[in-house]
This record gives C-alpha cells, sequence and structure tokens, in this order.
C-alpha cells in the first residue's frame, strides 16, 4: 500500500537495532489490563475506492444542518460564511504559513495578525488584543490563570450563566493548576447577584453575555464590585456575532475579554477548527498568554511588524512563560478577519441587526404555541424555552421529521430533572420563513 511502505524486511531491521524481538516487545510497559486480547472490530484495510464509498455511505447518515432548517447554537453558530473568504485562505501565501519565527520573511502573516488584533480590540472595547487562542473555552481557562498572576489571587468565581464547556474547561486547568473555584449553579432565569461570592482571596468574576441560555445583562456593578474587591472582571462572549449590537465589555468594565470567534469565516465543522479572541487592558498586557504581534519601522523606516511579545514556554524559561498555548489558530483567525473585513462595521451592526429579528421572530412563533414558555425577557439571537415534555425526547422528534430543533440543556446535566424540559433555541441570518414554518409546525405536532 502506499501509505504502508514498509517491507516485513524493514520492520525486522527496526527491531534488530533496538534489539527487541518482536512487535509486542515494544509494549512490554503496558499493563496487562490495558491491554486487548483480540484485534479491535474495526473492518480490514480496502482500496481507496471502497474506503470513499464506506465513508460517504456513513455520512449520508447525517442529517445536515445546512439543507435542513437549524436552529442549534450553545457555542457553535451556523452563519453564511462569503465564497471570499473561502477563496483567499486557500492562497499558498497564507495555506503554508506557520509561526512566524522569522520576521523579514513572514510579513504577510504578520500584518494580518495585526488587523486581527486590531479588530477584536474594537469589537471587544479592549485596548489590547493577542493574536488568537486555539477556542473560546480554553481561553477562559488562560484568561483565569491570567487573572490569578495579575492579583496574586487563587479563587475564581464562575457565573451561572457560563457555558457549561466552558466551565468545565476551567475546572481541568484548577485541578492540575491548584487554584480554586466558587461557581454559582445554572441558571436559567439569569445569574443572580454574585456579589456575595465576592471577597479579598478572589483572583477574578467570570460572566457570559450573552450567556448560555441567550440572556443579555449589563454588567457594570458586577465590574465595580470586582474592582472594590482588588479582583478582576472575566467576560466570556460565545455568540461574537452578538458584539455588532451589545454594548462591547469593556465598555462595561471588564478587564479581560474572551470570545469564541468561529461565527465570523469559519463554518460548523463537527466541533472545529475553532478560534479564541483574548483582549485585556493594556495595563495587564505582560500577563496575556499566548502572542502578541506588534507595528514597527525597519532600518530604513519602513512600516514592518513583528512579535512584540511571545510569552510561550518555548521562547523563554518555562518558569517565567505565562502559558503553554503553543500556536494559535492562525488560518482561522484570518478567515475570521477576511470576513469583518468584508462586512466592515455598518455590514456588522446589520448582520447583528438580522439575526436579532430572527429570534424575536422565532420567540414569538414558539412561545404562541400550547405549552411552550419563553424563559428570557432578553436575548440575542438564542434564548430558552421550557416544554411540556422532556426538551430530550422533543429534539429527536424533530430531528426524524427533519428539524434540528435546538439544543437541550439536559444535555450538559442529564441526572438533574430542573433542566429536563429546557430548550436552548439560537437563530441567526441564515433561518428563513420556511424554516421557522416547519420548525413550528413539526413543534406542535411532536407536542400534541
Amino acid at each position: 500500500m502506499r501509505y504502508l511502505p514498509l517491507t516485513d524486511a524493514d520492520r525486522q531491521a527496526m527491531l534488530a537495532t533496538i534489539g527487541a524481538e518482536s512487535i509486542a516487545d515494544l509494549y512490554v510497559d503496558v499493563p496487562a489490563e490495558a491491554k486487548l486480547d483480540t484485534p479491535v472490530a474495526l473492518p480490514r484495510h480496502q482500496g481507496e475506492m471502497e474506503v470513499e464509498r464506506a465513508l460517504a455511505a456513513m455520512a449520508a447518515k447525517n442529517l445536515h444542518g445546512a439543507r435542513e432548517p437549524f436552529f442549534i447554537g450553545c457555542g457553535a453558530y451556523r452563519h453564511h460564511v462569503p465564497a471570499t473568504v473561502d477563496h483567499l485562505i486557500q492562497r499558498g501565501e497564507f495555506l503554508t504559513s506557520y509561526t512566524p519565527y522569522q520576521p523579514e520573511i513572514t510579513q504577510g502573516t504578520l500584518q494580518m495578525l495585526f488587523e486581527f488584533q486590531t479588530m477584536v480590540a474594537m469589537l471587544t472595547g479592549m485596548e489590547v488584543a493577542n493574536a488568537s487562542m486555539y477556542d473560546g473555552a480554553s481561553g477562559t481557562a488562560e484568561a483565569v490563570l491570567m487573572a490569578n498572576r495579575v492579583t496574586r489571587r487563587d479563587r475564581a468565581v464562575l457565573g451561572g450563566g457560563l457555558h457549561p464547556h466552558y466551565r468545565e474547561t476551567v475546572e481541568t486547568y484548577a485541578r492540575y493548576s491548584g487554584f480554586e473555584i466558587a461557581s454559582q449553579p445554572p441558571a436559567p432565569d439569569g445569574d443572580q447577584d454574585l456579589t456575595g461570592l465576592i471577597d479579598e482571596t478572589t483572583s477574578c468574576v467570570v460572566v457570559q453575555n450573552p450567556d448560555a441560555f441567550g440572556h443579555v445583562r449589563d454588567v457594570t456593578k458586577i465590574a465595580e464590585a470586582c474592582h472594590q474587591a482588588g479582583a478582576l472582571l472575566v467576560v466570556v462572549v460565545t455568540e461574537v456575532v452578538s458584539l455588532g449590537l451589545v454594548t462591547p465589555p469593556g465598555e462595561m468594565g471588564a478587564d479581560i475579554v474572551v470570545c469564541e470567534g468561529q461565527s465570523l469565516g469559519n463554518p460548523l465543522g463537527y466541533g472545529g477548527p475553532y478560534v479564541g479572541l483574548f483582549a485585556a487592558r493594556a495595563k495587564h498586557v505582560r500577563q496575556m498568554p499566548g502572542r502578541l504581534t506588534g507595528e514597527t519601522t525597519d532600518s530604513e523606516g519602513r512600516r514592518g511588524w513583528v512579535l512584540t511579545l511571545s510569552t510561550r514556554e518555548q521562547h523563554i524559561r518555562r518558569e517565567k512563560a505565562t502559558s503553554n498555548i503553543c500556536t494559535n489558530s492562525g488560518l482561522c483567525a484570518l478567515a475570521f478577519t477576511i470576513h469583518l473585513s468584508l462586512l466592515g462595521e455598518a455590514g456588522m451592526t446589520r448582520l447583528a441587526r438580522l439575526n436579532h429579528e430572527a429570534a424575536i421572530r422565532t420567540a414569538d412563533r414558539l412561545s404562541a404555541i400550547d405549552g411552550v414558555t419563553l424563559v428570557n425577557e432578553t436575548f440575542f439571537n438564542e434564548f430558552a424555552v421550557r416544554l411540556p415534555k422532556p426538551a430530550a425526547e422533543v429534539v429527536d422528534a424533530l430531528a426524524e421529521r427533519g428539524v434540528l430543533a435546538g439544543v437541550p440543556f439536559s444535555r450538559f446535566h442529564p441526572d438533574d430533572p430542573a433542566f429536563a424540559d429546557l430548550l436552548i433555541v439560537a437563530t441567526t441570518e441564515t433561518n428563513t420563513a420556511d424554516d421557522l414554518d416547519r420548525f413550528a409546525t413539526a413543534l406542535q405536532e411532536v407536542l400534541a
């Protein structure tokens, strides 16, 4: 086979070189209970054409979000990505570039990252942004670590509206980095007052806006409470398009802002790849994770770009590194930058308005159905409803009717009956009137 070029003689020669008699000898350190007695139950190797057919048959079982009514959100949103984005990111100059260690030959990549940072700072209302993170969840955990360094404290308060996956990521970091977490339980009706959880040991408070249930809130008072206690406010945004209408976190007093940037330039892809946005106050710039591209001039006075800060363990002493982020999501950041450049400020606002208007129509239509109750008083393009039946069962029944209806919150807390009837619904500019008609009609049938 062309992908497995080694012969039996080649393998025997390699084993002889390292002093092993068989391939089994390579696994002598693996405990016996961790080994399988028989091969994994997978099909044997096939030719390329047979494999393509098999994979195509598997893919055909999926209910394709681009062809059916799609109302799924919860941190992953379907938006229209202009064809220009895909065309430009496939140019060889961008597609093959990697870490810009040598600025003299990577000016294009560095300039793109500089423009990306500028856009992120403008969107979030912050003073400085880095050259991207892996995704919003890991970026949130890095924000807590940064707050711990800035305040020299080790206790983070997590709001009840924080996405469950983001919460779990922070908890994982806490488990192995040794800091404490005070969490508010999930709050479908909106975050409760967090000020009572803030004390002299608190490094930061983490809130999401719009939150995991779609609520939009003013976090100014939380910011004031944090600053009075010497703590930082971290604001998380999972739907970056909301910043086209919602007041930027920086204008409400946030010290660190983390966003998931997937909505712009990056289509849904069964879980990735995503791109994390990270911005902060300029006074904290040296505690930021990742890298930061800056503008400079060369020896002849011409404008150019360099890596101004790159606080990772490969560049400086490991004990001085602020992060183990080993690269940025460069290609995804490029797609984000191109899409936002095409939109411009007016286009971004218009896109956000289209999303919000679509959500209003959907919320009004669904809440008019007997037994469906709208939870939110405020929302952007995502909201929560309570159903007269378990939401997971309803979602499955709607999928059988060709409608991807949303995310049952019980998916995150399957053992808590308080969330069994809660459905999170998201709408974007891609949802048509026909989509809404099919959704509402199918939901009435399932609930009847």
